[in-house]
């Protein structure tokens, strides 16, 4: 008995411990709630994981994972991954799936809503499938940070949302898609600012806001006192925003960029807040930066580029030290650069303002700046070049576009920039070639266009080109006065320009080898030789531009069916042979100019295939027969410029494929703006149309743009009453054909015509009084027929002069000196309602000749007339076009009057 006494305290201690090792085990093994458990098995069963793709350059992801890989049954769903789990408690309080490759629809009862202690739920960068948020989330009132941001959600946010009471984050940011996407009316958004208190950040970029107004966006005055990140970028957001939204007490991240109708002001003092991140880039922001923005003494990045800002540069800008991110570009300022006192600065973006003064040299003390932009101002002075060589960090130098700054690239001193990969002088008065380049060993990009560099390219340089600069992508050495031999495309280049220059000799056929080939712009030199066939394989060429050389043999036959091309432009040369068929192998196909050449061969009515074809040019050849379509209604649907003058072809006009010509009915100048094709690389698409009497070349080519011109063919027939549902038609011109008949009525409904040109046929009858309702009509040319009768009266015909009627003998009533018989004969003027209908009365008359005249003609085109080089003028306008389309039209005009 005493020896169980004595043993008494052993066995105690060890029941103890017996005791506390169970406890523990069972806490460890049922740390897991079995509910939540079955919850998140269910979730990951909802959806696949599409292990190949990989991120894209926008996603914040380096890299994918599988966290769902490790969740299994009957084991603890704590220790899987992106699971947290309360320490004290049995439940799922953390969920992050972010960058988990997850596909498949979100559905409205996902067992993800059941988890009601979740405290924090990151689902960024899945792929939802274009699934609507469901309201199910509005059950998860615990939530202090939710972020459902790049998963391809889609349709309006719940109101449910806003009873996320807790939240201290919100990311609902997502890629900006014009026809999907979330959007968050202004009642969900005034509950959600109303009931969310505690949010210090609030990330929507991407979605449509669209319908919040000014009142309601006041409304994040109410996070005055928390609110620390706010980002409404690309968010469609309109009308004026406070100023105050920028002086938020607590406020350091603030990004309202890409919302280019909302407009405001800087605050103009007591702007001293914690701020370190500010984009209102292209915004409608306007007025002066004032001198308080010298109080954000945190600010790192600055972003006001693509604004209204006006104005002087406040020096205090200048004395923010943290500044690592400057972009002040693409507005109206005006003033001078300080002297910099943050060596800080990493990127520095000035372009296209208009400043003032000499070239700072407190730049060179900038020893960590990556990146300078300085292209498009007025600074002036003359830099040294090997100045930059300071700034061995420097990655991007752009200083194009400087009229009044000279680069001196003389200098023997060593110009070494070991990083540098973009370098772009263009238009800088550069006179020859610089040798520095011989010492840059990382370059991709290089733009030396629109200077005066003459002579040969260096030996050295074609060396570099092919063997040192293995990356290089672009290359520009336009508008110069290079000769010699064309340089040879190394394998990597995707822009090659060596256009308006004097390059002779032939095109290797080692082009071809550049695979990676986006533009090759050739045109305006003196190539001669074939064009090598194997270019027409390059499955990766979007632009071909060999125009105006001497280029002579066919054209390419090799047009693969891969292949990329949106404009081929090899007009002005001495190609012969009929056209290749391959060429309805380019699907994708914009622009074909094969105009001025030698070409024989019937019409291609197999190109009507090409859907996306909008400019076609075989004006000036020797193509002969009949133009036919086929019945088919998809005929050239996107076709707006349609020039095959000066040529052999004869039968009746092509009703059968005018009739089909889609682009050019109902064109929708206001909806469809200043759009040129070509834009979205640094190419232009131009081409060479005759506008009202002239040859013009349209530098670029505005997509409202349109225009038939049939002149100086062997047409015959009448005017096909179809050509007035064209209603959109900019110029007509069928002259010096043998068009018989008369006018047709139905060209009265094209009131947006501004030239029509008749003349040189064989028309019969009055001329339409319906011709008067055409307000925008600035010339007209109906001379050398067979009209009769009263010359109608009113609106745009008061403004013509003899010259538009001249050869029809037929013909009386002003502004001709012969008289008609007596007033009786008068035709009726426009009534009223005529009038009433065109939108114009007679005092319209001088506005609507101005607007067809000027605003249409000079500012709506952007027309280059032929005054850029000696070669230009001489070639194209006096001894190809003027003075051959002259001759044509009187031995033309002489002959059929002979006839008569």
């Amino acid at each position: 008995m005493g020896s169980f006494f004595i043993l008494l305290p052993y066995f105690a201690f060890h029941f103890f411990l017996l005791l506390l090792l169970t406890h523990f085990t069972s806490y460890t093994l049922s740390l897991c709630n079995h509910h939540d458990s079955s919850a998140l098995l269910q979730f990951k069963n909802s959806f696949s994981v599409n292990t190949s793709s990989q991120p894209d350059i926008w996603s914040r992801c380096s890299s994918f994972s599988s966290r769902t890989e490790s969740w299994k049954n009957n084991t603890d769903c704590c220790k899987w991954d992106g699971v947290t789990c309360d320490t004290e408690s049995d439940y799922v309080i953390g969920l992050d799936l972010s960058c988990n490759n997850l596909k498949g629809e979100l559905h409205p009862n996902s067992t993800i809503f059941q988890l009601r202690r979740l405290q924090q739920l990151n689902l960024a960068f899945n792929n939802f499938s274009w699934s609507s948020i469901p309201i199910g989330v509005g059950d998860l009132v615990k939530l202090t940070h939710l972020n459902l941001s790049n998963c391809y959600l889609n349709g309006n946010i719940p109101s449910t949302i806003s009873h996320l009471s807790k939240l201290v984050s919100l990311d609902l940011s997502s890629y900006w898609y014009e026809q999907v996407g979330l959007k968050l009316n202004s009642f969900i958004w005034k509950k959600l600012i109303h009931n969310a208190t505690n949010l210090r950040d609030l990330h929507l970029n991407g979605v449509n806001m669209s319908s919040i107004g000014e009142s309601s966006l006041s409304m994040l005055k109410n996070l005055s006192s928390s609110l620390v990140s706010l980002s409404l970028r690309n968010t469609v957001l309109q009308g004026n925003i406070s100023s105050d939204i920028l002086s938020l007490p607590n406020l350091q991240r603030l990004d309202l960029s890409f919302n280019q109708n909302l407009s405001g002001q800087l605050p103009k003092s007591n702007w001293s807040t914690p701020l370190r991140y500010l984009d209102l880039s292209y915004t409608a922001f306007s007025g002066e930066i004032p001198y308080s923005i010298g109080q954000l003494k945190y600010l790192t990045r600055l972003d006001f580029s693509w604004c209204n800002f006006d104005g002087m540069v406040p020096l205090s800008l200048w004395n923010l030290t943290q500044l690592t991110y400057l972009d002040l570009s693409n507005n109206k300022l005006n003033g001078f650069i300080g002297e910099f006192s943050t060596y800080s600065l990493q990127s520095l973006h000035l372009s296209n303002n208009n400043l003032q003064g000499h070239f700072p040299n407190s730049i060179f003390q900038l020893q960590n700046l990556t990146e300078l932009y300085l292209s498009s101002t007025n600074l002036s002075g003359v830099v040294d070049f090997h100045q930059f060589s300071k700034l061995k960090k420097l990655w991007h130098l752009v200083l194009s576009h400087n009229t009044f700054l000279a680069i001196n690239t003389d200098s023997s001193a060593d110009s070494i920039l070991p990083n540098l990969v973009d370098l772009e002088l263009s238009n800088a008065n550069i006179n020859s070639f610089p040798k520095f380049l011989a010492q840059l060993p990382n370059l991709q990009s290089l733009d030396l266009s629109n200077n005066n560099i003459h002579g040969k390219i260096p030996k050295w340089f074609h060396k570099k080109l092919l063997n040192s600069w293995k990356d290089i992508q672009d290359l520009d050495l336009s508008f110069n006065k290079l000769q010699g031999d064309l340089p040879i495309p190394p394998s990597s280049i995707g822009y090659f320009s060596l256009s308006n220059n004097n390059f002779t000799g032939n095109i290797s056929s080692t082009f071809c080898n550049a695979s990676y080939l986006n533009v090759l712009n050739l045109a305006h030199n003196n190539l001669t030789g074939m064009i090598p066939q194997c270019l027409g394989t390059l499955t990766s060429l979007n632009v071909l531009d060999m125009q105006m050389n001497n280029l002579y043999g066919n054209i390419p036959r090799t047009f693969s069916k891969e292949n990329a091309f949106q404009t081929i432009k090899l007009n002005g040369n001495q190609l012969e042979g009929p056209l290749p068929q391959s060429l309805s192998h380019c699907s994708f196909l914009e622009v074909l100019d094969l105009g001025d050449n030698n070409i024989e061969d019937t019409f291609p009515n197999w190109l009507e295939t090409l859907q996306e074809l909008q400019v076609l040019s075989l004006r000036s050849n020797n193509l002969h027969g009949a133009i036919t379509c086929s019945s088919t209604k998809h005929s050239f649907p996107k076709l707006r410029i349609f020039d095959v003058s000066i040529n052999n072809f004869s039968g009746p006009l092509p009703t059968s494929c005018i009739k089909n010509f889609q682009g050019m009915m109902n064109v929708n100048d206001s909806q469809i703006g200043l759009q040129y094709k070509g834009d979205g690389y640094y190419y232009n698409d131009s081409v060479v149309v005759t506008v009202k009497g002239f040859f013009i070349e349209l530098t670029r080519i505005l997509t409202a743009f349109t225009t038939i011109d049939l002149s100086n063919n062997m047409f015959e027939g009448e005017i096909p009453q179809v050509i007035g549902e064209l209603n959109s038609l900019k110029g007509l011109n069928l002259s010096n054909n043998g068009i018989t008949g008369s006018i047709p009525q139905s060209l009265g409904h094209l009131r947006k015509l501004e030239w029509l040109d008749l003349s040189c046929n064989q028309l019969t009858g009055e001329i339409p009084v319906a011709l008067t309702n055409l307000n925008f009509l600035s010339v007209l040319k109906l001379s050398q027929n067979h009209l009769e009768g009263i010359i109608p009266k009113g609106q745009q015909f008061n403004t013509f002069g003899n010259d538009s009627y001249e050869g029809n003998t037929m013909l009386c009533g002003f502004p001709l000196s012969r008289l008609c018989k007596n007033d009786e004969d008068l035709p009726p003027h426009s009534t009223s309602e005529d009038e009433e209908e065109s939108g114009f009365g007679w005092k319209a008359v001088a506005i609507g000749y101005g607007c067809g005249a000027i605003s249409g003609f000079l500012l709506g085109y952007n027309v280059f007339f032929f005054t850029g080089k000696p070669q230009w003028l001489v070639r194209i306008v006096e001894n190809m076009f003027n003075i051959r389309l002259k001759r044509t039209n009187n031995r033309y005009c002489a002959n059929r009057r002979r006839m008569n």
